[in-house]
């Protein structure tokens, strides 16, 4: 078998968190379903409960990523993007065809299945992503988690603006684009997304870096949400939204800016230090570590680094990293932190306590989003889409937020981001509470609050798995949490909301309703759902607290030592 050289630092990670941006912009392509779902409903003629449970199916396609995170382990990241580029093509292709009247009477069963299959797409761009730069940034996982699960966040925000400026808010128009835009950009940036020596932990670059992605991210997001706003009060020329688009354009290639700084001032560029001694030295069996940072030393290497796919990738890097100490397999159980394989993380009751929580948070998130277009109608909104744009908005500032806020908590005084799950399912009872009694002005307040909230469950869930049960496996184990999406959607949106909208529309003798009581019992449920989330969460924060004071006492990560818990 021909050896896989790994060159340390030819090649900083900053470049693939630049293109991951675009692919995370790309997989938030299932956020667009409340800009088409009307035009599907109209053209097609479906009732609502049709049309929630093509949501149903487009939750179904972006969460369950099984194959993708086994996938991840087994092929190297461009592959396992081609996948995903093949899914988007095909599914979306299908649901243009249907609603342009290309094809005439396709079943409904046909559309489904092609909506499951064009959003699966997500989950082939979010996985390749997220696992590769979470493995190229072991040191820094929940603020990776919050800038990437963030631009994820605000893509609908980004579709919104297209939507509305060039693609003259065309249901048909945006749907091409997704079939073709979309692959196109995954394509371009598939080269840029693989493995990369991470940066060394006493690189004092790093910490600006992050800030400097964060708040171009922030601006893009704030710039996002001004210009919708404009673009519904004032009548913009053609020339005037292309400028407009452009430095959208820009504000999304500012992450490119580091590599390049780092290029031109070759001193930031050495910065960038081995994983462990001389790179030629290791190749040859000699040498060992250079420094004693605890993620990147032999003896964590599987914890931290993960096998990049279980070919000549994960036996090349296992052998660079374990010289010095020898390949020892343990058959002893794993310990909470270290790698756990997915039968094993089973049988855990931390595992299954933080997936009912982020179920009963993130399913409740999703019956609105999924049905965010007929709320507006329902409350009186005759452009919905300002409040697809806010809840994108806050929801991206909820997903960069758990990430800057839960790091800086779990290094200081060792605080499990599950607390931060707890406090947030508080405020989405709040929110619900406020949407079923529908007092005036209170909807985007409700919109706003819940954008924010949805977002820090989305993104807390991500780092909380990787230190509980390990990065070696985490594509596998990350993309099982994420299958509380679907079935969340599918019992609050698809069985609860779906049918009490049918049924108060029946009552009005149409099949738009109108008013608050079209949502209002479901509103009363999700609170009543989040209320419980909030206790599980508060326990399960009781059970791994000294996990985490474990992990960080010293105020970094470290390997857990002692007796299995």
């Amino acid at each position: 078998m021909t050896k896989l050289k790994l060159k340390a630092g030819s090649r900083p990670p900053w470049v693939g968190l630049a293109a991951a941006v675009w692919v995370q912009i790309s997989a938030g392509n299932g956020s667009n379903f409340p800009l088409y779902s009307s035009a599907l409903k109209s053209v097609l003629g479906f009732n609502q409960q049709q049309l929630t449970f093509l949501g149903v199916a487009n939750d179904i396609g972006e969460s369950v990523g099984l194959l993708p995170g086994i996938a991840s382990n087994r092929f190297p990241p461009w592959a396992v993007l081609l996948l995903g580029v093949f899914a988007c093509f095909l599914g979306y292709g299908v649901i243009w065809l249907a609603l342009t009247q290309t094809l005439h009477a396709l079943p409904y069963w046909v559309l489904w299945i092609a909506l499951v299959v064009g959003s699966n797409s997500n989950a082939w761009f979010g996985t390749a992503v997220l696992v590769t730069n979470m493995r190229n940034f072991p040191l820094s996982r929940g603020t990776v988690s919050g800038i990437l699960k963030g631009y994820s966040g605000i893509s609908a925000a980004v579709y919104t603006v297209l939507y509305s400026f060039l693609l003259e808010r065309s249901a048909s128009k945006l749907l091409l684009f997704l079939t073709l835009g979309i692959p196109v950009i995954c394509l371009a940036m598939m080269y840029f997304i693989r493995p990369c020596t991470p940066p060394s932990g006493e690189d004092s670059s790093v910490h600006v870096h992050f800030v400097f992605t964060q708040v171009a991210s922030v601006l893009l997001a704030i710039y996002l949400i001004t210009i919708t706003v404009i673009y519904d009060m004032v009548s913009l020329s053609d020339s005037v939204s292309y400028v407009l688009l452009a430095i959208v354009f820009i504000f999304l290639l500012a992450p490119l800016g580091i590599p390049v700084k780092m290029t031109l001032i070759r001193a930031n560029a050495d910065t960038l230090t081995p994983l462990a001694g001389s790179t030629e030295n290791l190749g040859e069996g000699e040498g060992g570590p250079t420094h004693s940072d605890p993620l990147l030393s032999p003896s964590s290497s599987a914890s931290n680094l993960g096998s990049f796919f279980e070919s000549e990738y994960a036996s090349d890097v296992e052998t660079l990293l374990a010289v010095g100490e020898g390949a020892v397999k343990k058959k002893r159980r794993p310990k909470r932190g270290e790698d756990f394989k997915l039968h094993e993380a089973f049988i855990k009751a931390d595992f299954w306590l933080l997936w009912v929580v982020y179920f009963l948070g993130v399913g409740s998130g999703v019956t609105v989003t999924n049905n965010l277009a007929q709320i507006g109608i329902a409350f009186g909104v005759d452009n919905t889409t300002i409040l697809v744009t806010l809840f994108s908005f806050c929801n991206f500032i909820g997903r960069l937020g758990s990430g800057a806020l839960s790091e800086h908590f779990v290094r200081t005084r060792s605080v499990p981001r599950t607390l931060w799950m707890a406090c947030t399912l508080v405020v989405m009872v709040i929110a619900f509470v406020l949407y079923a009694l529908a007092f005036s002005g209170t909807l985007f307040i409700s919109t706003a609050l819940l954008g924010i909230c949805f977002g820090f469950q989305y993104s807390l869930m991500v780092p909380t798995a990787s230190e509980l049960f390990g990065l070696k496996h985490f594509g596998i184990i990350y993309n099982f949490m994420l299958i509380g999406n679907p079935v969340g959607a599918l019992l609050f949106s698809g069985l609860l909301a779906g049918s009490v909208y049918d049924a108060e529309a029946a009552k009005q003798g149409s099949s738009t309703c109108l008013g608050p009581e079209c949502f209002r019992l479901t509103f009363f449920v999700l609170a009543g759902i989040c209320g419980l989330g909030s206790i599980l969460s508060l326990f399960l924060t009781i059970r791994i607290r000294p996990v985490y004071q474990m992990l960080y006492s010293s105020g970094s990560f470290r390997l857990p030592q002692g007796s299995d818990h």
